[in-house]
């Protein structure tokens, strides 16, 4: 009885060990490319823990990663893009984060790693296409970013695929996207919270993440300064193609 107790202590250490590891390497990522945390860490968390309790604890990684980018890359603060942006975001966000319960997650991820892995490959190939930098298309991309971070707590890809194209250098892109994800997480986060979705035991999870993400963010900071602007976009048309993957495969599994 006692060797079992102990199998199963050492078991929930090793699987904590895996999960906090899972959580500061997306960071790392999502620092780098602007967006990704939520979309690594959210699939590989479901190993771990249900879909809910992945979606508060993913949100504290996103949350924590991205105050530590707007941080670092404040300089580079675009505040007419973040208000456009953010607005619509905040309000469907909302909208998202109430609705959780009741649109199945899988068809979402499907619907929405279909249309980036669309994106991502045309964009690679005609690499001179561009998103008009106007407000009606930063309001829509607001908003769609928005709502899939309320339902479905991956709203990045999206964000990143408009702002992208925008052709804002790499420390503008960065900045202005963290900013907006931290607005998205402040919404988000507190909405979960009142539903019951974290249970006691992962409360202790929390500052954990918390420090993690301003470390991990600090850690992207240092590789973002060098690497070329030149190769920078291409490098986040990559990750949106992957992003697209990972999320089609998570809502084939769901």
């Amino acid at each position: 009885m006692v060797y079992k107790k102990k199998f199963i202590l050492n078991y929930m250490y090793d699987g904590s060990l895996l999960f906090f590891l899972a959580a500061f390497l997306s960071i790392i990522v999502g620092t780098v490319a602007g967006f990704g945390t939520s979309t690594i860490f959210l699939p590989i968390a479901l190993f771990f823990v249900d879909f809910k309790t992945a979606l508060v604890l993913v949100a504290v990684s996103h949350l924590s990663g991205n105050v530590g980018a707007t941080t670092f890359f404040r300089h580079g603060l675009d505040k007419k893009l973040i208000l456009l942006f953010g607005v619509p975001s905040i309000l469907l966000t909302v909208l998202g984060a109430y609705m959780v319960v009741y649109i199945p997650q899988n068809i979402m991820m499907i619907i929405l790693g279909l249309c980036l892995l669309f994106y991502s490959v045309t964009f690679l190939l005609k690499p001179n296409i561009k998103v008009a930098a106007n407000r009606a298309n930063t309001i829509f991309g607001g908003g769609l970013s928005g709502l899939l971070q309320g339902l479905a707590g991956i709203g990045g890809p999206i964000r990143s695929a408009f702002l992208i194209s925008y052709d804002l250098d790499k420390f503008r892109y960065i900045a202005t996207l963290a900013a907006l994800a931290v607005l998205i997480d402040f919404t988000r986060l507190p909405i979960y919270l009142s539903n019951n979705l974290l249970e006691p035991q992962y409360y202790y999870y929390i500052p954990i993440l918390v420090v993690l993400g301003i470390l991990g963010s600090y850690i992207g900071k240092r590789i973002v300064n060098i690497i070329p602007q030149t190769m920078f976009k291409r490098m986040v048309m990559v990750a949106i193609g992957l992003a697209s993957i990972v999320l089609i495969l998570g809502g084939l599994k769901v």
